[in-house]
């Protein structure tokens, strides 16, 4: 029987946050946003089809200040997503369970990530004639 001055399991209390645990929500945060992502574009798809009045006011919102963000935040949850999965590939196959390694490769997700958001952004500000 449990002593009633502790607690049942372990929570947040008793864990220090450590980087792999702050990824691993980071992840799960970013799947989240991919969600909410995905409304925008079925809106942007729907105002396509429906013709170029809400055609007009999607394009208004994704290009006002708000919309962009949302947008650098979506690519970012998009490429840091995909990057933190081929991690979690490796780790299905065995491999990259060190301590070090978990570490080093967290890293590497992240960074990856936020270079092809850059890349992508650029790109796509070059694209546009910008550059």
């Amino acid at each position: 029987m449990a002593r009633p001055d502790r607690p049942l399991s372990p929570h947040l209390q008793v864990y220090r946050v450590q980087w792999t645990m702050t990824l691993s929500m980071l992840h799960r945060i970013t799947g989240v946003a991919l969600g909410a992502g995905t409304l925008l574009l079925a809106w942007w798809l729907v105002a396509a089809a429906a013709g170029p009045e809400p055609y007009a006011s999607v394009r208004a919102f994704v290009g006002s200040i708000l919309g962009r963000f949302v947008l650098l935040g979506f690519t970012f949850s998009l490429f840091y997503h995909l990057c933190n999965g081929i991690r979690h590939l490796f780790w299905d196959a065995g491999v990259g369970f060190e301590l070090q390694t978990a570490r080093t490769s967290g890293w590497a997700a992240l960074a990856l990530a936020v270079v092809l958001t850059l890349g992508s952004w650029w790109i796509g500000y070059a694209m546009r004639g910008g550059a």
